[in-house]
């Protein structure tokens, strides 16, 4: 899954050299929800019929694909596609503090805590305040990506908070996610679909397995891992997504990075670790479990 997602700022950069950042994101939605559609045809998946549930879904196909999918095809056209994969990585900086204080569904314990302020001051060295006088695009790029980042941690703890307990199998949450966001661009067509192209087989192979992989198994994958790992530990996945974007930037691309921008993400990274518990993880004392009905009840499918 991080190697998927880590590729897919090379592939807006490459397809948007032929189509505009809003035909990108209109076109990955569609083909996610077509892949998602043919799983969900042979695995004979029904759909809920719940009106509560649907409402969910549309504040998740916004946060988590619709403005997301926007900003990150937006801010491409001003920064580097290895730029773009390194905010990505602030996802889990994101999901722990709206997991924790909106959403109230982990704690986060001091070290935690220092975790996320880490991350947050990696952002800031990575965007380098220092640098611009004035609102340029790049900085408004960047700007796009961190708000992107920070809709995908709204829409994971949300996910966990009012629809993972729901008996409803992570292949129709894919598809329903997806879905939905197909849906809503289609409602947005007039604005985003329509206008000149200019297409090519590396852009057209682009756009398809941004939209295939990318927007469509990638998320089955993403709410499987979501139930099985809990909010903070579903973004995980983004330790590989910066280190596949910049290699893929660097090498395929040849696109250079400030001295600011690694050492930023370095720090982001230890942040998510902090914010893991992956290290100072303290010391656990044997506790006796609860006779509970719902002791041994899987989160997952």
């Amino acid at each position: 899954m991080g190697l998927i997602w880590g590729s897919s700022f090379l592939f807006m950069k490459v397809a948007l050299r032929g189509i505009s950042f809003g035909q990108l994101a209109w076109s990955r939605e569609i083909l996610g929800a077509i892949t998602l559609g043919i799983v969900m045809i042979v695995l004979r998946q029904r759909l809920p019929r719940d009106r509560v549930v649907w409402l969910h879904f549309v504040v998740i196909a916004l946060t988590n694909a619709v403005i997301p999918h926007l900003l990150f095809a937006w801010a491409e056209q001003y920064v580097s596609s290895s730029l773009g994969s390194i905010y990505n990585s602030l996802t889990p900086i994101a999901t722990a503090l709206m997991a924790t204080l909106v959403f109230r569904v982990e704690r986060l314990a001091a070290g935690q805590v220092a975790g996320v302020v880490a991350g947050i001051l990696g952002v800031l060295l990575i965007i380098g305040p220092w640098r611009y006088a004035a609102l340029t695009g790049n900085l408004a790029g960047q700007i796009a990506c961190l708000i992107a980042a920070t809709s995908y941690g709204f829409a994971i703890g949300y996910l966990r908070k009012f629809v993972s307990h729901r008996p409803i199998p992570g292949t129709t949450v894919a598809f329903m996610n997806v879905g939905t966001s197909a849906a809503i661009m289609l409602l947005l067509t007039p604005f985003l679909a329509i206008g000149p192209v200019r297409l090519d087989p590396l852009i057209v192979l682009c756009v398809l397995l941004l939209g295939a992989l990318g927007t469509g198994v990638a998320y089955l994958w993403s709410v499987n891992v979501l139930r099985a790992w809990g909010p903070t530990g579903q973004s995980t996945v983004t330790y590989v997504i910066p280190v596949v974007g910049v290699v893929l930037g660097v090498a395929v691309l040849g696109e250079s990075l400030s001295w600011n921008e690694p050492v930023g993400a370095a720090i982001v990274l230890a942040g998510i670790l902090l914010a893991q518990g992956r290290i100072l993880r303290p010391r656990r004392q044997p506790a006796v479990l609860p006779v509970s009905p719902d002791l041994g009840v899987a989160d997952g499918p």
